[in-house]
């Protein structure tokens, strides 16, 4: 299902009217932020309700339960900020957006402190962090064989991965069982038929 405007996107999500101002205010932020520093493909910003949103918004429909969230190589707060201002009001809400680049988390704390969003950024490596949550992922980050090395301390506390991936995720699976031992789930992207998120549990190095 894809999604093309703010209407329909509400009608997908369940997004509440405060939610959806929100949303507005974050697609206005990111393409103002995106004039001078490289967030998102610019051609991508007038499909920002299905590229973007819904690309992230679909998480919560896959992993409902979870009420901690870390996103890593946080960026331009996709899916990390749509996940929280979704998540914003729930009892025990919190997305933890992971970005090694100072100028992008400057980006992500103006909008989580404008929006008042349950939100923590971290300007760190996310193979060094040491952070419990319920889920964890990436959107455009790294191939999955690197991606799993810097998911590897979440995944070992209990979270389980989901990665947002494109059509060639077969060979970057492939690649990473070079490398990795571990349980994976492909499941078929609600906002692009050619896309697809890996869920990942049981993360251990191939000896």
């Amino acid at each position: 299902m894809t999604v093309a405007d703010a209407p329909s996107f509400a009608a997908a999500s369940g997004a509440s009217p405060e939610q959806m101002a929100d949303l507005e205010r974050f697609r206005t932020l990111l393409g103002e932020w995106n004039a001078v520093m490289n967030l998102v493909g610019p051609s991508t910003l007038p499909d920002f309700w299905n590229r973007h949103a819904w690309d992230s918004a679909q998480l919560l429909k896959l992993d409902g339960a979870a009420r901690t969230w870390a996103d890593l190589g946080a960026g331009a707060g996709l899916p990390g900020v749509v996940l929280a201002i979704l998540g914003k009001g729930r009892e025990g809400f919190h997305a933890h957006l992971v970005e090694s680049m100072a100028k992008r988390c400057r980006f992500l704390s103006e909008v989580v402190a404008e929006l008042d969003l349950p939100a923590t950024i971290h300007n760190a490596r996310a193979e060094n962090l040491d952070l419990a949550v319920d889920s964890v992922t990436a959107r455009a980050c790294a191939p999955l064989s690197r991606l799993l090395g810097y998911a590897r301390p979440y995944l070992a506390k209990g979270a389980t991965g989901w990665f947002l991936k494109g059509q060639d995720v077969a060979s970057e699976l492939e690649e990473a069982t070079k490398s990795w031992e571990f349980e994976a789930e492909i499941v078929p992207s609600l906002s692009d038929p050619r896309g697809r998120i890996v869920r990942v549990r049981r993360l251990r190095r191939v000896r």
